[in-house]
C-alpha cells in the first residue's frame, strides 16, 4: 500500500473511532482521574463522615477487632479485612449477609471501636469505580468498556502515526495562539494528544486486558510460557471447625516473614480457603503477595511472594502501575490525573475537526472572506 493511502486509512479510522466512542472515553476518562487518588479521597470522605483518626503508639489485635465487629452484627459473616495501610486509616471490614446489600464497618485501628458502617456499593469511590469499569451498565458495560478501552489503544497508536511533528519536529509541539480558531483547535488537539498518545495508550490496552480477563489471563501465560496457578481449595474434613484466625496469621507470618500483613479474605464456603495479603519490604503494592491457607488444617496451600514470581505473572501484575500511574510515585499519579482528562480534550478539539470538514465548502468560502472584528 503506498504511504499515502495508508496515511489516509489511518486518518479515517482515526477520525471515524474517534466519533463514535469519543463520549465513552469522556467518562472513562474523567473517572480515571478522581480513581487514581482513590485511598486519599475515601479516606477523606470517612473522615469527614465518621470523624478523623488520631494515631497511637499501639495497633489493636485482629482478634479484638473480629470479636467487636461480630458482637454487633452477629447475622452477618465477616468476608474480608482491609488493614490500615497509612497511620489515620480506619480498619475495614466487609459483611454479607444474604439478600443484603453487603455492608463495610469501619473501625479505629487503635481502640476497636467501631466508628461506623456504609452500604459498600453506595460509597462514593465504588460508584466511580462502576462508571469507569462498567459505564454502571452491569456485564453489558464489562463488554462496552473493555472494547472502548482498546479503541482507546487503536486511537493513540493512529494519533502517534498521524502527529504532524513526525515531518516537522518543532511545529508538532507548538500552538499558536494567535492564528484562525481552526489552527489553535488543531494544534491544542495535536499537542495534547502526543504528550498523552503513550500513557492513553497504555491505559486502554490494561484496561481492555482487564474487562476481557478470562480471555487474556490464559493468553498472557501462554505466550510467556508461564504455567497458571490453580486455585487453592480447602481439603473438607467433617466435623472439623475452621482455624481459629491468630494460628492462620501465624502461619502466614512464617511463610512470608518481614512482611505487612495488608488483608484478610475469609472463606465462604467449606472449600473455600484463607487469602493473607502482605506487603513484602520495597514493594509499594501493598496486596502483590498473597498466602493461602487450607481452613482446616492452617496448612500453607501456595504462596504468591511478589519477589520471585514467574513472568506471566509478573506482566499480569504491570497493569495495575500501568493504568494508574504508581511506578513513578507522587509525580507520574499527578502525571495521570491529566491523562485522564485529555479524552475530553481531545474528543472537543476532535469534534471541532470533523465539524469544520463536514461544513458546505460554500459556507467555509463565506467564512474565510467575511470581514474580521
Amino acid at each position: 500500500m503506498k504511504p499515502f493511502r495508508f496515511r489516509n486509512l489511518m486518518f479515517t479510522l482515526h477520525r471515524y473511532v474517534g466519533l463514535a466512542v469519543g463520549l465513552i472515553l469522556v467518562v472513562i476518562g474523567l473517572t480515571g482521574s478522581i480513581l487514581v487518588f482513590k485511598p486519599e479521597i475515601d479516606r477523606a470522605l470517612i473522615h469527614a463522615q465518621f470523624g478523623k483518626i488520631i494515631p497511637q503508639p499501639q495497633f489493636v489485635s485482629i482478634e479484638a477487632v473480629v470479636d467487636a465487629v461480630r458482637a454487633a452484627k452477629p447475622n452477618w459473616r465477616i468476608s474480608g479485612i482491609d488493614l490500615a495501610l497509612m497511620p489515620d486509616d480506619a480498619i475495614r471490614v466487609a459483611l454479607e449477609a444474604p439478600n443484603q446489600a453487603s455492608r463495610e464497618v469501619l473501625v479505629n485501628p487503635y481502640t476497636g471501636q467501631i466508628l461506623g458502617e456504609r452500604i459498600h456499593d453506595r460509597t462514593f469511590m465504588v460508584l466511580i469505580e462502576a462508571f469507569h469499569y462498567t459505564l454502571a451498565a452491569g456485564e453489558t458495560g464489562v463488554a462496552i468498556a473493555g472494547i472502548a478501552a482498546l479503541l482507546l489503544f487503536i486511537l493513540s497508536i493512529t494519533g502517534i502515526f498521524l502527529w504532524s511533528g513526525w515531518r516537522k519536529l518543532i511545529s508538532g509541539f507548538k500552538i499558536k495562539w494567535n492564528g484562525h480558531i481552526k489552527r489553535v483547535n488543531f494544534d491544542i488537539h495535536k499537542v495534547a494528544g502526543i504528550f498523552t498518545a503513550i500513557f492513553l495508550a497504555l491505559t486502554g490496552f490494561t484496561g481492555f486486558a482487564w474487562n476481557f480477563y478470562p480471555q487474556i489471563d490464559p493468553l498472557i501465560y501462554a505466550i510467556t510460557f508461564t504455567p497458571k496457578p490453580i486455585a487453592p481449595v480447602s481439603k473438607v474434613v467433617p466435623g472439623k471447625s475452621t482455624v481459629s484466625l491468630a494460628e492462620i496469621l501465624e502461619r502466614a507470618d512464617a511463610a512470608l516473614p518481614k512482611a505487612k500483613l495488608t488483608y484478610i479474605n475469609l472463606p465462604a464456603s467449606p472449600e473455600g480457603v484463607f487469602q493473607v495479603n502482605k506487603q513484602v519490604p520495597g514493594e509499594h503494592d501493598p496486596y502483590r503477595s498473597r498466602v493461602y491457607l487450607d481452613r482446616y488444617t492452617g496448612e500453607v496451600l501456595q504462596l504468591r511472594d511478589s519477589r520471585s514470581l514467574l513472568l506471566g505473572d509478573q506482566v499480569l501484575d504491570s497493569f495495575t502501575p500501568l493504568h494508574f500511574g504508581t511506578f513513578g510515585g507522587l509525580p507520574t499519579r499527578i502525571l495521570y490525573v491529566v491523562v485522564g482528562l485529555a479524552p475530553a480534550i481531545l474528543m472537543v478539539t476532535g469534534f471541532i475537526m470533523w465539524w469544520y470538514r463536514k461544513r458546505p465548502q460554500t459556507k467555509r468560502v463565506a467564512f474565510h472572506n467575511s470581514p474580521r472584528i
